[in-house]
């Protein structure tokens, strides 16, 4: 029985539809033309760098210049597994939530 009553609390918390997990439905956002899609903060911020690497591709500003080389650098610092180094792992994640 203790199982049915956490599946079913499970199926009443709303999920992100990009990575799954599970969170409190204020702690979600819902797209416009699709209110029953949810997104957490964390893929939002994802899908915004992705959406603005997309948009700066074409552009030749400083601005997009930047992004690019901190894109690049972060594909480095992943490639590399250094995010996952118990000290400097840490320092970079904490950075990264402060980037472009």
């Amino acid at each position: 029985m203790a199982t049915a009553a956490t599946e079913d609390e499970r199926a009443a918390q709303p999920s992100c539809w990009c990575c799954g997990n599970t969170f409190d439905e204020s702690d979600l956002t819902a797209l416009g033309a699709h209110p029953e899609v949810w997104v957490c903060a964390g893929c939002a911020h994802w899908l915004h760098r992705r959406a603005r690497a997309t948009a700066d591709r074409e552009l030749r500003t400083p601005g997009a210049w930047l992004r690019r080389v901190l894109g690049a650098a972060r594909g480095r610092v992943m490639r590399a597994g250094a995010h996952d180094w118990p000290v400097v792992g840490a320092l970079l994640r904490r950075l990264d939530r402060h980037l472009p």
